[in-house]
């Protein structure tokens, strides 16, 4: 059932005819957020609109290692969608190629794009610092066969459904854990080029690690079926499943929202060519939130109080808003809802 909804979402999404400024600008804001929550769940701190500032170019003032870290996710985001339109496949080099960009900088660069030379654990931190040992992933000799073996898996079953194979990729490839650091980056961008290549991509604008990100622990604990590799590979793994299958229904039902939104915000206002950057902005936070005040404005655009309640008239005039309430009370929802 979950499957067959998402993949209705999918034709319904495909089919959406949008203005290219207002897809362009939520393409944009899904690389945004994809940045800031695959970064987040490794423990980055950085704001999402810092995330969104260097995406732009701009300098900010933050701790250069978690700026770093987000700069080289934004780098290998562009990697991917080259590859997703050159390649209709992705083999053993393009995962090193990720992996060298997202974590350049913070391991010894003769470490970078080459399979782990060690062994390695994954350790949990108890109370008063304690670690345990929560994995131990395979024999750093059998990284590169046991990978090659996963992309001709991918390549060899076509016929399993692009979700369920991205997801068992997704698992695979983290247990396989080909790096001494950077794995689970690496890991879910391959898996998002996965699903691109295979025509599932929502037009960019689903972020799966969003779902990720919400609760970080669940999103360990799915992927936790056994303490070694051996185990893992005769493990259950219908939890694991459900909760991927899961997330991505929930990830989808919101690019699903958001297009519904934008389309009676284009036929509320077929005249209005475009919303500039900053309509835009406010839209797509009453859209995630369900309305929107003037101080929400002023948090988001960092502008007066009079200016943001000038914008929102706006919105309102040529009625893509519609006002609620009164006075202090007062906040907008889109039009026809």
């Amino acid at each position: 059932m979950q499957l067959s909804e998402i993949a209705e979402i999918k034709s319904f999404v495909e089919k959406s005819r949008l203005l290219p400024a207002r897809e362009a600008f939520f393409r944009q804001a899904a690389i945004v957020k994809m940045a800031h929550t695959s970064t987040s769940i490794e423990g980055n701190v950085l704001q999402e609109y810092q995330v969104a500032d260097l995406a732009k170019g701009k300098d900010i003032h933050a701790d250069e290692d978690q700026i770093r870290e987000v700069k080289n996710y934004l780098s290998g985001l562009k990697e991917i969608d080259k590859f997703a339109n050159s390649k209709s496949e992705f083999d053993e080099k393009d995962i090193l190629k990720i992996h060298k960009v997202v974590i350049n900088g913070f391991i010894d660069k003769e470490k970078t794009g080459v399979w782990r030379p060690g062994q390695v654990y994954i350790v949990n931190i108890k109370p008063f610092g304690h670690e345990e040992i929560a994995y131990i992933p395979p024999a750093f000799g059998k990284v590169p066969g046991l990978i090659k073996d996963l992309i001709s898996w991918l390549k060899q079953n076509k016929n399993v459904h692009p979700i369920i194979r991205s997801a068992l990729f997704h698992y695979q490839f983290e247990t396989i854990h080909p790096f001494p650091d950077g794995n689970g980056r690496t890991g879910r961008l391959m898996t998002l080029l996965h699903l691109y290549q295979s025509g599932w991509d929502f037009k960019k604008i689903l972020v799966l690690e969003d779902y990720y990100n919400e609760n970080r622990k669940g999103y360990y604990e799915a992927l936790q079926t056994g303490k070694t590799f051996k185990s893992r590979q005769q493990a259950d793994l219908s939890g694991w499943l459900e909760y991927y299958i899961g997330g991505f229904l929930k990830e989808a039902r919101k690019v699903k929202d958001l297009m519904l939104n934008l389309l009676v915000i284009q036929d509320i206002n077929p005249s209005r060519a475009t919303l500039d950057q900053d309509e835009l902005k406010i839209v797509d936070f009453v859209i995630s939130l369900g309305e929107i005040r003037s101080s929400d404005v002023v948090d988001i655009l960092q502008i007066p109080k009079r200016t943001a309640q000038s914008k929102l008239k706006k919105l309102e005039e040529i009625n893509v808003l519609k006002k609620v309430g009164s006075g202090p009370s007062t906040y907008y929802v889109i039009q026809g809802k």
